[in-house]
Order: structure tokens, then sequence, then C-alpha cells
């Protein structure tokens, strides 16, 4: 049985979406990051073999437009609530097997970063990728329809929110770590990224 992996977007709307970076870089700038990152995650993502690609978009009317994004590639609604409820609901909703959740932020997330995380829920109940912001830009369950409260208490986007998620965890469950990347939240990521490079 294959595993999920669900790329969690936000669909991008000039004026709407990445608010910290839009407010350094500009809302055209902001957009266009977002546009071309789920462009570029989508064509790498959905050529390989080993996973189930979705998408998990909001808002929710948004879905429909998510279908055209690429041929072949499923996409649901996040439906409502705080990330955190939105993100359990996306690997809950996955079908059998193990699922990764991952963010269209993280430009040097490769198809290595993601085998390994599969690789780790063969060892673990949980998986984090952590960011080095001290979010995290995955995360993934082996038993994904049968989640503890998780993601509760958390403080997002704050330095805190990763270590948040594993103080919420009951202590039976098993969590492994992934690679540390770093997402584009703000300006100073986002020039680092050097994005007239193309990605």
């Amino acid at each position: 049985m294959r595993p999920t992996l669900v790329l969690f977007v936000r669909a991008p709307v000039f004026g709407r979406g990445k608010r910290r970076l839009a407010r350094e870089i500009g809302d055209i700038g902001a957009v266009r990051f977002e546009r071309m990152m789920i462009a570029r995650l989508l064509r790498s993502l959905a050529r390989d073999c080993r996973w189930r690609l979705r998408i998990a978009v909001t808002p929710d009317r948004a879905r429909r437009h998510a279908q055209e994004w690429r041929k072949g590639v499923e996409a649901v609604a996040q439906g409502k609530g705080d990330i955190g409820v939105r993100m359990r609901r996306a690997l809950a909703v996955c079908p059998p097997g193990p699922a990764v959740l991952v963010g269209a932020d993280i430009p040097t997330l490769d198809i290595g970063h993601l085998a390994e995380a599969f690789r780790l829920l063969g060892r673990y109940d949980l998986v984090f990728g952590p960011a080095e912001d001290g979010g995290f830009w995955l995360v993934g369950a082996r038993h994904p329809k049968h989640l503890p409260a998780i993601f509760q208490r958390v403080r997002w986007s704050s330095p805190f929110a990763l270590a948040d998620a594993l103080a919420s965890l009951p202590r039976r469950i098993k969590v492994g770590h992934a690679a540390m990347l770093e997402d584009v939240d703000d300006a100073d990521a986002y020039h680092r990224l050097n994005p007239a490079r193309g990605f």
C-alpha cells in the first residue's frame, strides 16, 4: 500500500497569504513566490511513484481551482479551524497507510528529504521536520487515521511551535526527526534563497 504525501497550501491570492513576507517584499513578490513554489513542488513531487500525492488547500472554495494545478493530483479542502486542526484533519482523511504533510515554503525540500521521512515512519509513530525558526516544515504519521490529540496549545508562527507540538503529545508516542530545513517567512530568508536564480 502506497503512502500518501499531502502538500498543505493556501491558494495564492494577491494580498492574502504570506503576510509577514508581503510586508517586507510587497504583495506582488509574495504571491509570485507562493505560485512559483507550488508549481515547483507539484512538478517534482508528482513524478515520484513511491507515494500518492494530494493537495490540501485553503480556503475551501479554492479546491475546484486547485484540481487544475496538476493533472492527476487530487485536491481536498482543509476545512475549518486553526492550522493545527486543519493539519490533523488533512492527515486523518488520507487513505490507509503512512502519510506525510509538508508546506510549500521550503525551497530546499527535495525527494530525498521526503523519502527519509517515510523511512523514519517505519520506526516512529510521528515524524517532524524541524525548521530553523523553531517551527516545523513536515509532520508525518504512521497511522494517520488514529492520531492522538496533537497540536494543542501550540504557539503558531513563533519560535516555540515545534516545542509546543512535541510537549502536547502523549508520552507513549515515539517521535523521529527529519532534516532541519529553512522555510521562507520573511525577507531575510527570501533573499538568502536568491529567487532571481529561479530556485
